[in-house]
């Protein structure tokens, strides 16, 4: 029986991908010392799936009870991290915990600041196929028609939703830190909640593939989804095509410099919301690792909207991008290695070619009378 499962549920777009590469690239250095990630990451993504009764797999080999019999199965701590979790309902964060016991359960949450996480957000999900414009986006959180941002994408409701099922001191809320922070931060306040010792792990990854796109190569990507209608029925075959062979190939290696953000008309909306929800944290019982203070937007900086992108800008990208993937269709052509031939196939075939050669030459021959 597991000791203790840290289940590290969200919110997304707070660092996560930056601390499972470092997880998972230290799998075996981490059980060592007694510590399991059960599986491999997709695991974890199908067993978050599966718990939430998303379709997002087409032939998933994980399910949440799975997962559950793995770490059951360890005696020391197990590590659970997927950022879809947070948006689990009630009656499911309240099966994920009931699962793992009696192992001792923590919640561990992320929390970043609103002026940065908005439109990491909304290109997030561009990145998962939605077709909706920023201004769409931030019309619909401002006018609070758009409730699941809340409830799926900030610390606050996941926090109480997850947390409350477990005692106060096992739940865990770690602050992004501000732009300048040292590179490594995030992971040390992540591993100081787990226990992982300096030292134990190494830091040489990628902070994350989640590289930010530019405002014409994420409108680009919108209009994309736009176009493709109902194809990719699955959210793992949408990956596979569209983030692999046009995102991860062709878009994140641009320039990417036309950078977009809230814009200056919301930003004391924006400065007011970071305030409650600094409050309503600093008023839950949990464990805070880093400071709330960073969830203040420091010195906003006004930026345009993906909207203000010029037509002629969009169509450059457009085209670039295009030339982009047939670059990249050479690339995979010249990955995929010749069939190897036997020699007596080649014997076979060069004999059959000079038949058929002898054989359109007899019948393109004129024909004589006699």
């Amino acid at each position: 029986m597991a000791r203790r499962v840290f289940l590290h549920i969200g919110a997304p777009k707070t660092g996560s991908t930056y601390v499972q590469n470092v997880l998972w690239s230290n799998v075996e250095t981490l059980k060592g010392v007694g510590i399991l990630l059960p599986g491999k990451f997709s695991a974890h993504d199908e067993a978050m799936a599966d718990l939430r009764g998303m379709n997002w797999h087409a032939t998933p080999a994980w399910s949440w009870d799975r997962i559950a019999d793995k770490a059951a199965g360890w005696p020391g701590d197990v590590v659970i991290t997927n950022e879809g979790l947070g948006a689990a309902t009630d009656a499911q964060a309240a099966r994920a915990v009931r699962s793992m016991q009696p192992a001792e359960v923590h919640i561990i949450v992320a929390a970043r600041d609103l002026w940065r996480t908005f439109p990491s957000m909304w290109q997030q999900s561009i990145r998962a196929r939605s077709v909706w414009s920023f201004e769409d986006f931030i019309q619909a959180v401002e006018r609070g028609r758009f409730e699941d941002f809340w409830e799926h994408h900030t610390a606050n409701r996941m926090l109480r939703r997850w947390g409350d099922l477990v005692p106060a001191a096992n739940r865990h809320l770690i602050t992004v830190p501000g732009p300048g922070a040292p590179r490594d931060t995030l992971w040390r306040r992540f591993a100081e909640v787990i226990g992982i010792p300096d030292g134990v792990c190494d830091l040489t990854v990628p902070m994350g593939a989640n590289t930010s796109l530019g405002a014409a190569e994420v409108e680009v990507l919108r209009r994309v989804n736009q176009a493709l209608g109902d194809r990719y029925p699955h959210r793992a075959p949408y990956q596979r095509a569209v983030q692999r062979h046009l995102v991860d190939a062709v878009l994140k290696n641009r320039t990417n410099e036309l950078r977009f953000g809230v814009g200056p008309e919301r930003a004391e909306w924006v400065l007011d919301l970071a305030e409650q929800q600094i409050k309503d944290l600093d008023d839950y019982p949990c464990e805070v690792v880093g400071d709330l203070a960073e969830l203040r937007p420091v010195d906003p900086q006004p930026q345009p909207t993906p909207g203000q992108v010029r037509h002629d800008q969009l169509l450059e990208t457009a085209i670039e991008t295009i030339i982009g993937m047939i670059t990249h269709a050479e690339e995979l052509h010249g990955l995929v290695p010749e069939p190897r031939v036997s020699p007596i196939v080649r014997l076979r075939r060069r004999a059959a070619g000079k038949v058929k050669q002898s054989l359109r030459m007899v019948k393109a021959a004129p024909r004589q009378r006699f």
